[in-house]
């Protein structure tokens, strides 16, 4: 005979099994009487699940979503598929530059029974992303180390290769996780530096210093990602204004190329970095997209000089075209 939490959790399972069941059909399947399934089902919804009933011949048990999200019950191999699902939504983005594919993966491992938490750690050292060209690959667990960090709220050490293959080694204090679309990006406040974004690929350890911090006023770190990743690496910068909202500005000029800011309801600036004002020129007619170069005049110049090669390049002896 089972015991009433493993017929609860029995009971929970057939209701998910199928979309309606009889209260014999569920009495026949338990070896329980129908009083006793009738009763089972009360407690399941004091417990949170919306289980319908229907009366007569034709009627039964039916279980659908509520309005929370109660306690999941997952065979080993769902937990592990779930797990493996998640992971692939953290590291692709699936879900966009929010944290919830991380957050859920954390909690799940968090409760994983050791079996089930082996064979996630045998799929992390089989899995072989493809990445971009020449983008380095992220080690999967790290993202998971990066995300716990924020999570804890306490001071951690950093290792960390730059860009010139510099190694360093500084006390942050973790924040947040973000994705641009191909890369994640560490934002946390160096103790001797104030607020920076690390990439996530050039992280070589985190360790927790057990140190409790307490981060009060931060900066929105989808903007630092966004500013420091579209002018930070450039040794020069144009302020551009489309005459678009601010949704198509995003559309026209990426948040990881330029840093949008609202002017009126129908136009955006856009500060734009680039190596010099003739590759800036290049790529502003390159959006094809009517703008005015607000500063620096060299690269409005640039873009003057460029446009007018142009035009005469397609400009016939009699004079410019229809």
């Amino acid at each position: 005979m089972l015991s009433a939490s493993a017929r609860l959790l029995r009971l929970l399972s057939l209701l998910a099994a199928r979309p309606s069941w009889t209260c014999a059909e569920l009495a026949d399947r338990m070896g329980v009487t129908d009083r006793t399934v009738r009763r089972d089902i009360a407690r399941l919804r004091e417990l949170g699940y919306t289980v319908d009933s229907e009366a007569g011949p034709w009627g039964g048990y039916r279980l659908r979503p509520g309005a929370r999200v109660p306690p999941l019950i997952l065979d080993d191999e769902e937990a592990l598929a779930v797990a493996v699902g998640l992971r692939g939504a953290a590291l692709d983005g699936a879900l966009g530059g929010d944290q919830a594919a991380l957050s859920a993966l954390l909690k799940l491992r968090q409760v994983l029974p050791p079996r089930i938490a082996e064979r996630l750690g045998e799929w992390d050292d089989a899995l072989v992303r493809l990445p971009w060209p020449e983008e380095p690959q992220l080690r999967p667990g790290m993202l998971l180390e990066l995300a716990a960090a924020c999570r804890r709220g306490e001071r951690a050490r950093l290792s960390y290769r730059d860009g010139q293959g510099r190694h360093t080694v500084r006390d942050v204090d973790p924040y947040r996780l973000v994705h641009t679309g191909r890369r994640w990006y560490f934002v946390a406040r160096d103790t001797a530096r104030g607020w920076r974004t690390f990439r996530a690929d050039r992280v070589e350890r985190l360790q927790p210093t057990g140190h409790p911090v307490e981060i009060t006023d931060p900066p929105d770190p989808a903007q630092l990602v966004s500013r420091n990743t579209a002018n930070g690496l450039y040794p020069l910068s144009a302020t551009v204004r489309l005459p678009l909202p601010m949704a198509e500005a995003l559309r026209v000029v990426p948040a990881t190329v330029g840093t949008h800011r609202p002017d009126g309801p129908d136009a955006t600036i856009v500060d734009i970095g680039g190596p010099d004002p003739d590759g800036l020129a290049r790529y502003l007619l390159g959006l094809a997209t009517p703008l005015r170069v607000l500063a620096p005049d060299s690269v409005r110049q640039a873009l003057v000089r460029r446009t007018r090669a142009l035009l005469a390049a397609h400009t016939d002896d009699d004079g410019p075209p229809p």
